[in-house]
């Protein structure tokens, strides 16, 4: 299959995913019981899928580092160690380790988009809170992480998709999902050491030449190791745009938010 028919091939299923995503959402509003996944009780309308008590519970309490997650004791862009390499800033609401990572995880893996909404909200204010204080800026367009054609159609939604589409609404920016493609069908990172998912994802993907922008948010569920934000990021960075990275959760190292709690 040539280069240009992948494309338009890709292209039809991003448009039949669209209409997908927003009946579905539509139906599954107007169907189903509105209680919190995590405690189960009733929820007002127009909130679903998670209530305020439990979402709160599982957000991150207080500074974060945006380098590598570890918690600090005053709001800054990066801790001692992150302020000497300046690595990319990862922007999320909450831990995957702490109480909300089952219903990422569970986007992705489930199909289950009850969450998606309200944990994008919550990704918003934290967006909006980090731009005020200076620590950020918006950027001027968002980019969903791709999937391989192939593992599109088994999958049938790109998580990333459904995410970044429901942050362009909120935050009235762009969503661009043509000129970043994935051309290798690689294995599922899950499982692979730091090292493995490095080489899994070695030249996996590729940017257009005529890519318009200077800043933009790359938009993943969750950010583990970083290794796939990082490899696309690499692929801007050539053409000097600046990269930051928002997901829903971030899987940081263990022991990072607890130190303070030792000290």
């Amino acid at each position: 299959m040539s280069h240009v028919v992948k494309r338009i091939w890709l292209q039809a299923a991003l448009r039949k995913m669209r209409v997908g995503y927003q009946l579905g959402t539509t139906w599954l509003a107007s169907s189903l019981p509105n209680r919190c996944l995590l405690c189960h009780q009733s929820i007002s309308l127009p909130e679903s899928g998670i209530c305020a008590i439990c979402l709160h519970s599982g957000l991150y309490r207080g500074p974060i580092c945006l380098g590598c997650g570890k918690s600090m004791q005053i709001e800054a862009d990066y801790c001692g160690e992150c302020q000497k390499r300046q690595p990319r800033k990862v922007i999320a609401p909450c831990s995957y380790h702490q109480g909300l990572g089952t219903w990422v995880g569970a986007i992705k893996y489930q199909g289950q988009l009850a969450a998606l909404p309200v944990l994008c909200r919550a990704l918003v204010t934290r967006i909006k809170a980090l731009e005020q204080q200076g620590l950020i800026r918006l950027p001027q367009a968002i980019i969903p992480v791709p999937l391989h054609p192939k593992r599109l159609q088994q999958r049938g939604f790109n998580q990333a998709w459904l995410i970044a589409h429901e942050l362009s609404q909120l935050l009235q920016l762009p969503l661009i999902d043509e000129g970043l493609t994935r051309r290798q069908d690689t294995r599922p990172q899950a499982g692979l050491s730091g090292a493995q998912r490095r080489r899994n994802l070695h030249d996996a993907f590729i940017l257009a030449d005529d890519f318009a922008f200077q800043r933009v948010a790359l938009v993943d569920d969750v950010v583990t190791t970083g290794t796939t934000v990082s490899e696309i990021a690499r692929l801007f960075e050539v053409h000097y745009v600046d990269v930051q990275v928002w997901c829903l959760a971030r899987a940081e190292a263990p022991g990072l938010l607890d130190e303070l709690d030792s000290e």
